[in-house]
């Protein structure tokens, strides 16, 4: 069985089908591999990326509140979380579809080569076994092609599936530990103003105090001199 005949003996149609099935072959394997180098490299950064991220965010709220503190830092996160979610599923429609329909399109491509076959058997009117044993087997190669194209989509799919949970696991334990931290950054606050406070009143009762004396002692002064006079 040669594919230069069965090139010349298939119609258009097969050779549009084949194409389809040719670039949708490349597609999901450029696709894939990009998508899981990608993948592993937002596995290793993405820690310490969500950490850089969310210091930016609370040095821009250190003076708030605890409440407006852990809300910030908490949106901060789940924005982030989104976006690396987002970030690690492209590509993936591309490989799942090409997984889903390639094999589809290599039946369909056989069931039109088989037809094409017995259309031109039944015009010639020969109808032996190796008339129709040769079409018949060379239109089962666009099954084959089907299922060749689909099995590489199916394994760059699932191999990006895995590396994507990994990144989102990595995401949202250290996104669990930034938020206990700001959590308890937020609670140490309310314990220091007390005591800023205390000083404050500490330094206001030292001013009146002093300034209270000062009227005193001029009161006295006064005294003596109104005394003397």
């Amino acid at each position: 069985m040669n594919f230069t005949s069965y090139w010349q003996y298939s119609d258009l149609v097969t050779k549009s089908l084949f194409f389809l099935l040719l670039v949708l072959s490349v597609l999901s394997w450029v696709t894939g591999i990009i998508r899981i180098l990608q993948s592993r490299k937002l596995a290793a950064c993405v820690a310490d990326d969500l950490s850089q991220q969310v210091e930016m965010k609370r040095s821009a709220v250190i003076n708030s509140d605890a409440a407006m503190h852990r809300l910030v830092i908490e949106q901060a996160l789940l924005k982030h979380i989104g976006r690396y979610r987002f970030a690690s599923e492209r590509g993936l429609p591309i490989l799942g579809t090409t997984a889903a329909i390639a094999p589809f399109i290599g039946l369909f491509g056989t069931v039109w080569g088989i037809f094409h076959a017995l259309h031109n058997i039944g015009t010639s009117g020969q109808a032996g076994l190796g008339q129709v044993a040769g079409p018949v087997g060379e239109a089962l190669i666009m099954t084959g092609l089907g299922i060749a194209v689909a099995i590489p989509a199916v394994v760059f799919y699932n191999l990006a599936v895995r590396i994507n949970r990994r990144v989102m696991y990595h995401a949202k334990d250290r996104a669990h530990d930034l938020l206990a931290q700001s959590v308890d950054l937020a609670a140490m606050q309310p314990s220091m103003e007390p005591h800023n406070v205390a000083e404050k009143q500490g330094i206001t009762t030292n001013v009146t105090f002093s300034k209270s004396a000062h009227s005193n002692s001029s009161i006295h002064t006064d005294t003596q001199e109104a005394y003397q006079q």
